[in-house]
């Protein structure tokens, strides 16, 4: 039993990990390695971004309301564009809305004298002018004043059954382009055969909201039965350039006049930023106009849209700059995007490259989450998150592309911190683990100090004054021969829990336990001040707990036997000793042979404690007395050994 070595009974240790961390743990132990959680974050991430319907979309576009303001705003349109607005106050002069068409072809007709390069409705007028009165045609007289100016009617887009013939506006496609997402329905409702007659073209007024509420495009192009449409804003800026047909072309481009634009998969434009005060700047109240017709001088060679932001009217749509917005505004805003060249698209590959720059994203976020301190990694995820958010804010005007700004940057970010919150959980339950791996060799108050600052502690290899104390039992080897082992071990486990108690708490450090035998340091690995006589002291306690465990009715059955102590003082090589699989931080020098040798002795003096000349030197003589003289290995001459006055009275 002798040669079998054997950790303390207190090795069988149980670590509580802080509560953020037990969600990676069960038991104290993390349940998975930290790449495994992170890998695991990763592919979940992955696949609700992208899986769940709605929520890239939805992350996207949220982002993109916020950050794409934040950008410069274009140099203004070329021709400019103007709202003549029928608000609350027009409404409060002259009348509630619906209008007759009468007293809206008196506007039409202020408007088209001002010679407008295009004149555009933001009004719905199907159906016959419910509030003509017999002797009058509001509808003729409307019809009569769009002729005055370039004029654009809207159409809706209608379910089966209630579709009306419209003129179509020509559009010319080259190659076969895909547009999957477009706006379609089975035909369109549109304005009275005598309205239509007198325009020139003829846009859609839908703006349909997104899932998530606000309305943020509107088409570029429908598809009504299977007739390709404009959208209001198209067909103005179409009309305004006097183009005589729109150009689909072979790379997905929509061409009216010098004017491109990119189709995407679902033929919309985004509107890129909506700006209340510019809304403001470009209104020109209805009632002003119809009270003063001179007012409409700053209207030449504009495009004009005339449409109502009473809320009366039923104009008002959600977007995400109000959550009031006039239709009217929105179909200017996309007119001037249309003419400033303004817009961005996402191509049908870009859902696939974000997917993979995350997946890349993540992979090296979690790489820096295990490779790098925490917050050298989070600085490094941080900027790469950030840096890619910029970049993809600055695609829109760079490159056209709508690129999403959230998605990666939050699935490298959410990454980074299920691995460094799991890395920190295996690593906190890994030096919870040393400290209660250390608590069996060093006091606590030591393990702390090591925790606190490992960069005292030196490993490699020092000379150092240090006291040796080596334990053993009496009999022990006889008795192993008679008990069995389920008994031994026990009575060990509570032999071994008292005596490394003892030294701990005397501040010394537990070498090893090589059998029934203890062998541990004082003033190692930190100074420890008198440890000569702490070393004394320890032995007088290890007698009297030994002697506990001897009471113990274990120790009685089994007979156990005293406990025999050595102890000397000197200079000795402390470090780590071992190969590459195995290190043992012990000591190295005469003290600890001649502690082993003193430990010895007792048999032979019939002592329990044997103390050599340089610990007796170094603590009180009063305290000591001399039992015989020895040679001990490494020395040519006898030297006087000493036992502590005081004993315990069974162990005297």
């Amino acid at each position: 039993m002798r040669n079998k070595h054997r950790q303390p009974s207190g090795g069988r240790m149980r670590t509580r990990l802080p509560r953020s961390s037990r969600l990676w743990a069960a038991g104290g132990r993390p349940l998975l390695p930290a790449w495994a959680l992170g890998a695991i974050c990763l592919l979940v991430w992955l696949l609700v971004w992208t899986g769940v319907p709605g929520l890239r979309a939805s992350m996207r576009e949220r982002t993109l309301d916020v950050l794409l303001p934040l950008l410069p705003a274009g140099p203004p349109s070329t021709p400019g564009v103007s709202v003549v607005d029928i608000d609350r106050a027009t409404l409060d002069r002259f009348g509630p809305w619906p209008w007759p068409r009468a007293r809206l072809a008196r506007l039409v007709d202020l408007v088209a004298a001002a010679a407008p390069v295009a004149l555009g409705l933001d009004i719905l007028l199907a159906g016959p002018d419910r509030f003509a009165a017999p002797a009058a045609d509001g509808d003729a007289a409307l019809a009569h004043d769009l002729q005055g100016a370039p004029s654009v009617l809207g159409f809706a887009l209608a379910p089966p059954g209630l579709e009306t013939d419209l003129a179509p506006t020509a559009v010319l496609v080259g190659g076969q382009p895909s547009l999957p997402g477009i706006w379609r329905a089975p035909g369109v409702v549109g304005p009275e055969p005598a309205l239509a007659a007198a325009a020139q073209g003829f846009g859609a007024l839908i703006a349909a909201a997104d899932p998530d509420g606000p309305v943020r495009r509107v088409p570029l192009l429908v598809l009504a039965g299977d007739v390709l449409r404009p959208g209001l804003a198209l067909e103005l800026v179409r009309v305004a350039y006097g183009a005589s047909a729109l150009i689909i072309d072979a790379d997905g481009m929509v061409r009216a006049g010098p004017v491109a634009a990119p189709a995407g998969q679902d033929a919309t434009l985004r509107i890129l930023r909506p700006d209340p005060a510019r809304w403001t700047a470009r209104a020109l109240s209805a009632a002003a106009l119809l009270a003063d017709p001179s007012a409409t001088s700053g209207l030449r060679g504009r495009i004009v849209l005339i449409g109502a932001s009473a809320p009366e009217a039923g104009g008002l749509r959600v977007t995400p700059a109000s959550a009031a917005t006039p239709s009217v505004q929105i179909q200017a805003d996309a007119v001037e995007a249309l003419l400033g060249g303004q817009v961005a698209a996402r191509p049908w590959w870009l859902d696939d490259a974000e997917t993979g720059a995350a997946a890349a994203l993540g992979a090296v976020a979690l790489l820096l989450a295990l490779r790098r301190r925490p917050a050298t990694g989070t600085g490094i995820v941080v900027a790469i998150a950030l840096g890619w958010t910029g970049a993809a804010v600055a695609a829109e005007p760079s490159a056209g592309l709508l690129l999403d700004p959230a998605g990666p940057a939050v699935v490298t970010l959410l990454t980074f911190g299920v691995a460094a919150l799991a890395r920190f959980a295996q690593d906190e339950w890994r030096a919870r683990l040393l400290r209660a791996s250390f608590e069996q060799h060093l006091a606590p108050d030591v393990v702390r100090r090591i925790a606190a600052d490992p960069g005292r502690l030196r490993l490699e290899g020092e000379l150092r004054d240090i006291t040796a104390l080596f334990t053993d039992i009496e009999g022990f080897t006889a008795m192993t021969e008679r008990v069995g082992p389920a008994d031994l071990i026990a009575l060990l486990d509570a032999y071994f829990d008292a005596m490394t108690d003892v030294i701990t708490r005397h501040g010394g450090m537990i070498d090893k336990i090589v059998g029934d035998a203890v062998v541990a340091i004082f003033n190692a690995p930190f100074d420890l001040p008198e440890h000569p006589a702490r070393a004394v002291a320890c032995a007088l306690a290890l007698l009297e707990a030994s002697e506990a465990v001897r009471r113990s009715p274990l120790g009685m059955r089994l007979v156990l036997g005293r406990t025999r102590i050595g102890i000397e003082t000197g200079p000795a090589i402390v470090g780590d000793v071992g190969g590459a699989r195995k290190l043992d931080y012990t000591a190295h020098g005469n003290a600890m042979n001649a502690a082993a040798r003193l430990e010895a002795a007792n048999k032979e003096l019939g002592s329990s404690i044997c103390i050599g000349p340089g610990t007796a030197a170094r603590v009180d003589a009063a305290s000591l007395r001399k039992i015989g003289r020895l040679t001990l290995r490494g020395r040519s001459e006898p030297v006087d050994v000493f036992t502590p006055v005081a004993l315990p009275t069974a162990a005297a």
